[in-house]
């Protein structure tokens, strides 16, 4: 080697470590007024459950005034959330889905 040569040495490539998207739970919130038939209707619709699991998410709130209906990333259980408000308040019904952090 003379002494205009340079030992080039490969870099070590690092990947950049990306961390996992918050969780946030929708919270289904019992109230007085909406039929459980239509809230049925909606947990099917919206978040695509089955007749069985939405009756148990429905009584599950009747019975302890909230339940979790999903939990996903931020922007779809917002998203969730507001279509199925939005169906109850088109229908006449103070129906109530918030979203939440899940610890």
């Amino acid at each position: 080697m003379s002494d205009n040569d340079i030992a080039l040495k490969p870099k070590a490539r690092s990947k950049p470590k990306l961390d996992r998207p918050k969780l946030y739970k929708v919270i289904l919130v019992n109230d007085d007024f909406t039929p459980r038939e239509f809230v049925i209707m909606v947990l099917k619709a919206v978040f695509r459950m089955s007749e069985e699991t939405g009756y148990r998410v429905m009584l599950t709130a009747h019975k302890l005034g909230t339940s979790v209906v999903v939990v996903c990333a931020k922007d779809i259980a917002e998203t969730k959330a507001k279509e199925a408000v939005d169906f109850g308040k088109e229908a006449g019904f103070p129906l109530m889905f918030v979203t939440e952090p899940e610890e």
